[in-house]
């Protein structure tokens, strides 16, 4: 266990303002607590969440803040009442870092629905201190929401199925969608719908990539393995796929019509939204009543589905097609993230930029 440090020093990279410019950023993290994990961060993965959080986005953003939830390290320290990992263990961290553990949600082990859930950056901690992400050199975190990374799973590898994996797992798990001979539709090919296509396929299940043009065709069904592709805006082709879909998972992040695509679900099929959207969405009601189909939504998953999903992947040989990056670079990945210009998602390599030895990191 070794000693227990008191408050210590640490290097991020944070956003002071709505320009969600990052630079290097000294603060001080919390003792290691009788329960917590004091994990070198390894890797972090960069979600677009992290461009809406640092550019304030959502209205709600304080500054300065270190973004990062997809965080994966070595565990260096922890508390005397920490039973489920050890020093030297390679774990993971997502999207939460606390919740009341009272709620219904908490008690059912969904603690992402819980009301009093903590975020992982943005966010204030129990002890009164904001918290802060991955994009820095060390977390310390309650061993609830640790998870272990398996052995066969690289850790960059690792670092995006913390939140785009398991985001799409979770409400194909939830909403009983895992059996072989499914069709689903995947909607937008970004760090979340790739991962759809691969944890679906690996379930056994006919997958259509749904895009607005069909620039990510060849990518979709050569790379990634789709066994088809629609494009929305060929009206004769959508037609032709009317009523032929289970499910569709829409991992579309700005506003974008329902019709169109809830006409491709069959009786009783499912429109899953996980792109987070803050304008209103509308369909007119026949569209749901004339097949007894579903909108629903769903947010990222729990511990316990995370931890099942990173060994799903270990069994099916599944990993994330990412590009590493170290953090110097954060700034260019985050503007190319923005126009879509990754494939499919950047990693920072976080512990290879020595960012402690950042020369004149402000101290606040």
């Amino acid at each position: 266990m070794g000693s227990l440090a008191s408050e210590r020093t640490v290097v991020g990279w944070a956003a002071r303002d709505a320009t969600g410019h990052l630079s290097p950023y000294t603060y001080t993290v919390r003792k290691t607590g009788p329960e917590d994990v004091v994990v070198k961060v390894l890797y972090c993965g960069i979600c677009h969440t992290d461009i809406h959080q640092a550019k304030n986005h959502l209205g709600a953003s304080k500054y300065p803040m270190v973004p990062g939830h997809e965080v994966v390290g070595e565990v260096v320290e922890v508390g005397p009442e920490v039973s489920k990992h050890r020093v030297g263990d390679v774990v993971g961290v997502g999207v939460i870092v606390g919740c009341c553990r009272e709620c219904r949600p908490c008690k059912a082990n969904v603690e992402q629905y819980c009301n009093k859930r903590i975020w992982s950056y943005n966010d204030v901690y129990t002890d009164g201190q904001p918290t802060q992400g991955g994009f820095a050199s060390t977390m310390v975190v309650d061993q609830k929401f640790v998870v272990p990374i398996p052995a066969g799973l690289a850790p960059e590898q690792a670092a995006p199925l913390l939140c785009a994996g398991v985001t799409v797992y979770s409400p194909l798990k939830h909403f009983g969608l895992t059996a072989p001979g499914l069709r689903g539709g995947i909607l937008g090919l970004g760090g979340v719908g790739h991962m759809g296509v691969k944890v679906a396929k690996a379930m056994g299940h006919h997958v259509t990539v749904i895009s607005s043009s069909s620039r990510k065709r060849a990518e979709a069904m050569d790379e990634l393995g789709a066994d088809a592709y629609l494009v929305s805006s060929d009206a004769e082709a959508m037609a032709a796929a009317a009523d032929s879909l289970d499910y569709i998972i829409d991992t579309v992040p700005v506003h974008h019509p329902l019709e169109p695509y809830l006409a491709l679900l069959r009786l009783d099929g499912k429109h899953v939204l996980l792109g987070v959207v803050g304008e209103p969405l509308s369909f007119v009601a026949p569209m749901v009543m004339l097949g007894r189909k579903a909108v629903t939504g769903s947010f990222i998953g729990s511990v316990d589905e995370t931890a099942e999903l990173l060994r799903f992947c270990v069994d099916k040989g599944l990993t994330s097609q990412i590009e590493v990056v170290k953090m110097g670079y954060v700034n260019e990945a985050l503007e190319r993230l923005e126009r879509n210009d990754v494939r499919y998602r950047f990693v920072v390599d976080v512990v290879g930029s020595n960012i402690e030895e950042a020369a004149g990191a402000p101290a606040n």
